[in-house]
């Protein structure tokens, strides 16, 4: 079994920076793609970004492209989400999802093992 733990979430101002990371305890991470989604009250949970079970090929949401970077450390098992320049729009809760896959893609219905979220609020 798979279980994931995120951490780092929490309330900044529009304009910080804030970093996720999520870990596993368990089992090495490094024969599952990995990705960050988030949802938001009232909507559907949406893909954030996805990286390759070696780490390489990373992918993300055209909302977040070149403000948030997804990387691992496969030696720690673990996967982070850096976001810069946050806005009130990424206000969610943050998910991270593991795939026993090389790579993961953007549909959420397809990833197995979930985290329990962390919450991000943008807010001034």
């Amino acid at each position: 079994q798979v279980q994931l733990v995120e951490s780092g979430g929490g309330l900044v101002q529009p304009g910080d920076s804030l970093g996720l990371s999520c870990a596993q305890s368990e089992r090495t991470l490094s024969m599952f793609a990995m990705a960050w989604f988030r949802q938001a009250p009232g909507k559907e949970r949406e893909f954030v970004a996805a990286i390759s079970w070696s780490g390489d090929s990373p992918s993300y949401a055209d909302s977040v492209k070149g403000r948030f970077t997804i990387s691992r450390d496969n030696t720690k098992n673990s996967v982070y989400l850096q976001m810069n320049s946050l806005k009130p729009e990424d206000t969610a809760v943050y998910y991270c999802a593991a795939k026993p896959a090389r790579y993961g893609g953007m549909d959420y219905r397809t990833y197995d093992f979930w985290g329990q979220g962390t919450q991000v609020t943008v807010s001034s």
